[in-house]
């Protein structure tokens, strides 16, 4: 547990991950510790990837980006760029022996179980926190304003993550564009809605069967259009986002946008979206046969996502729908969660 103790302006060293979501839902942990003592002097370590997530954390020093090196020379690197300071708190979410190493006051080292517990939990229950610590992020003006001027007003926004890290983990573009015109559809959840696509630059070929079925003038067209942190700000405006497991999906949930998860080769009891406006479903096979199978590879490119019918996404997204927003669609605007 956290001692209280700490004289103000305490200097806190957080390591965190080289993955999006992994590092999105260490953010609760930042929040509590932020909360209860708002003089912190932050520095955060983490990967290239997800450092953008942290540039607005209040009273931020310095972020550490950790560029993987062969032999362990990052952790010799971020040793050599903390080394020097004198830490009042050090919290390594990457179990790492850096902290050893480190003058601290009071250090914690995360050990991830494999015990089908959720990560938030897992990560509250290492810092004995009360209660659970839910992922936020922190968004500054210039993001917000940024998202609002890439997306006009109108009817609410349908945000849709049809990409992912690993091929394996992705729905095809084909059903989500099956899913997303039956969900806009009239006498749908969300008639009339507009649906956003977000991805990567370099994800735009993979979302292209989507984009292409999405009518013209309900289309928004964002992939590749923000930084990660303005991304989190234009999904705060949408009313619905559905995706891949992912780190966009972790963002959307952290947003407090109602998220609903597309699991198949990867374990929803640890990694769904986090929070009671977020739901997750899965393919019909199971993770563990999933597992087992030759295609389970970080380099083969097979979707392991073919057991899951748009028409149980449909029904979960309707659950979802009417657990968050019980009024009628042309009640509800984009940002109001």
């Amino acid at each position: 547990m956290l001692r209280a103790e700490w004289n103000a302006g305490m200097k806190l060293l957080f390591v965190t991950s080289n993955r999006i979501g992994d590092a999105v839902l260490s953010t609760g942990l930042l929040n509590h510790i932020l909360r209860e003592h708002p003089d912190t002097r932050t520095t955060v370590a983490c990967g290239p990837a997800p450092a953008p997530l942290f540039t607005e954390v209040p009273n931020l020093d310095r972020i550490i980006v950790m560029e993987k090196q062969p032999r362990a020379k990052h952790w010799r690197a971020l040793w050599r760029q903390t080394v020097r300071t004198r830490w009042d708190l050090v919290v390594d979410l990457r179990g790492s022996a850096l902290s050893y190493f480190l003058w601290a006051g009071e250090r914690h080292v995360f050990r991830p179980s494999d015990e089908p517990v959720h990560q938030v939990v897992q990560l509250s229950q290492f810092l004995e926190l009360p209660d659970v610590a839910a992922p936020g992020l922190w968004l500054g003006q210039k993001q917000i304003a940024a998202a609002k001027r890439a997306i006009p007003s109108g009817p609410p926004i349908l945000a849709v993550g049809p990409t992912a890290n690993w091929p394996g983990k992705q729905w095809s573009a084909s059903s989500f564009a099956e899913l997303v015109l039956r969900l806009t559809g009239p006498g749908a959840i969300l008639d009339g809605a507009r649906i956003a696509v977000f991805g990567a630059e370099n994800e735009r070929l993979a979302a292209r069967p989507l984009l292409d079925r999405i009518p013209k003038e309900r289309r928004l067209d964002l992939i590749g259009r923000f930084d990660i942190l303005t991304a989190a700000a234009a999904l705060q405006e949408c009313a619905f986002y559905i995706g891949n497991d992912s780190g966009l999906m972790h963002i959307a949930a952290a947003t407090y946008t109602p998220t609903l998860g597309l699991f198949g080769p990867s374990r929803e009891e640890i990694y769904a979206p986090w929070g009671a406006h977020c739901a997750a479903v899965r393919t019909k096979v199971g993770y563990a046969e999933l597992a087992a199978m030759p295609q389970f590879h970080p380099a083969r490119k097979e979707s392991l996502m073919g057991s899951l019918a748009v028409e149980t996404v449909e029904a979960a997204a309707n659950d979802l729908w009417r657990r968050c927003h019980p009024e009628p669609v042309s009640q509800v605007a984009g940002g109001a969660h």
